[in-house]
């Protein structure tokens, strides 16, 4: 009986690890019976520089291309990358949305606008009736704890640095997750921290042009060729990327181009194609199951067609032949180059060609003259 629950505790505990773990289990390691249909990896590579997500949230923007790109498979890779410029720009969006945030500063101070709910504190609860108390009390009292904690391990080397790590991460957490709703970032947007908390590795490149086109260029090339995705997701309207896509093609890989430019070179040269507006709405989801359906039906109607080839089918011809005689069906040397000669003969003219009519006209009268006779 005991060893009954351990095993299903076992289970149980491998179903909980597998279900916050991308990996794949091996049949050799005695789990082959937990094992789910092997999918296909997806590679995410996002050009920054050239398509920011500028009228949505990013980290909203990043959750739901993720999960459109998880319709098609595994999702193993998750790259971004841009120059200092493209993390420093602030969409017009955003820049409406502080302006307004300022006029209701400003009125809720002279007591024009009073709000019904207070705002609370995410870090210690504490509650304010003015956004402006809710910023001092933040920079005063939690912006200062989270410099000190820093400094404090910076400061630490070695088992010390680890402990003080573990010590502070609830708290470290609590407070990124705190300030971004709270102090205005004092560069850009936020785009990078957003980007980074959905899950994406983001890469800073120098000021160069066409910096972040060749490293993001670069990455996915190594990517496919070391064979690590099946999918390859390029959020880009860039048209240098179009011969890429196309030895992406050449390799058996399937792409999909995320883009708001519908008569793009990117576009044409892909797969499958969507817009941001299809990624919002959750379109671009439903719509990727149809889509690997019809790839899966056009691979199996490939592997079924069947082309003429003439040199082929000679070849074939001639082993069959060979093998008959291996086995002692042609005895002598005669009734070989008899059988040579008749396979030139009927590979004279191509099979679909009937005999001419004169050829036709002679058999006739060859047959007669016998009947005379």
């Amino acid at each position: 009986m005991m060893n009954c629950v351990k095993g299903s505790s076992f289970i149980h505990i491998i179903h909980f690890y597998k279900r916050f773990c991308h990996f794949e289990s091996k049949s050799h390691l005695g789990f082959g019976s937990l094992d789910s249909p092997i999918r296909a990896s997806v590679g995410i590579f996002w050009d920054l520089d050239n398509k920011p997500p500028k009228s949505f949230l990013p980290f909203d923007a990043a959750t739901k291309l993720k999960k459109a790109a998880g319709q098609f498979g595994v999702v193993r890779f998750t790259v971004a990358y841009a120059n200092r410029h493209a993390f420093s720009y602030v969409p017009p969006l955003v820049r409406q949305q502080r302006k307004e945030r300022k006029t209701l500063n400003l009125l809720e101070k002279s007591g024009v606008v009073k709000v019904e709910d207070p705002y609370i504190c995410r870090v210690c609860g504490r509650r304010f009736y003015t956004n402006e108390k809710l910023v001092n009390h933040f920079k005063q009292i939690h912006e200062r704890e989270q410099t000190k904690r820093l400094n404090q391990i910076e400061s630490a080397r070695g088992k010390m640095r680890v402990k003080l790590v573990a010590k502070y991460a609830m708290k470290m957490d609590k407070y990124k997750g705190a300030v971004r709703d709270v102090l205005t970032p004092k560069v850009g947007y936020g785009l990078a921290d957003d980007l980074k908390r959905a899950g994406f590795w983001v890469r800073t490149v120098s000021d160069k042009p066409q910096a972040a086109d060749v490293a993001l260029r670069n990455h996915l090339v190594d990517v496919m060729d070391k064979r690590m995705v099946d999918y390859v997701v390029l959020v880009s309207d860039d048209s240098d990327f179009v011969e890429v896509l196309k030895e992406a093609r050449l390799r058996c890989l399937k792409t999909v181009v995320v883009g708001d430019s519908n008569d793009g070179a990117l576009k044409r040269t892909a797969d499958a194609a969507f817009s941001w507006q299809e990624i919002m709405m959750g379109k671009a989801k439903k719509e990727a199951v149809s889509v690997v359906g019809r790839w899966k039906d056009r691979d199996v109607l490939k592997r079924l067609e069947w082309t003429y080839d003439p040199e082929v089918e000679k070849k074939l011809y001639y082993s069959e032949v060979e093998s008959d005689d291996s086995d002692g069906i042609f005895s002598s040397e005669d009734d070989k180059e008899d059988v040579g000669a008749s396979i030139l003969k009927e590979d004279a003219h191509a099979w679909w060609k009937l005999d001419s009519h004169s050829e036709c006209c002679s058999e006739l009268r060859h047959q007669k003259k016998l009947k005379s006779t």
